[in-house]
């Protein structure tokens, strides 16, 4: 009996992985979550803030079963500030975020990168 389920549960690949085509709109739609979730600013702090999707792209990364594809979402992030006496400021930055898509999980997962903190002068 031992022998006859080993075919079915002994040889099991793992879950099927999507083609790179299937999982692009997915990361379009993480994409299209951080802008939402971005630009959501109070506005009472006299702050606005504009998120430009300025790419979206889909890595193959085939010696990695846990995570075939890396992606990444880049921004270009406006945010205009008005001062007390009327003025505005804009402040313009771009923003790089980093997935992969999990095999097991079926769905794109946040990569963080911790950004490393400025370098100090000699005195």
């Amino acid at each position: 009996m031992a022998l006859a389920l080993f075919p079915a549960f002994g040889c099991s690949r793992g879950p099927a992985v999507p083609k790179k085509d299937a999982v692009l709109p997915l990361l379009q739609k993480e994409a299209d979550t951080l802008k939402t979730d971005g630009e959501k600013v109070d506005p009472s702090l006299g702050v606005q803030s504009t998120w430009t999707i300025e790419g979206v792209e889909v890595r193959e990364q085939p010696k990695n079963e846990a995570n075939p594809y890396a992606g990444t979402v880049r921004f270009k992030i406006l945010t205009r500030t008005k001062d007390f006496d009327g003025s505005t400021q804009n402040d313009q930055v771009t923003k790089q975020f980093d997935f992969v898509w999990s095999a097991v999980l079926s769905k794109w997962i946040f990569q963080y990168k911790a950004t490393p903190p400025p370098a100090r002068k000699a005195n």
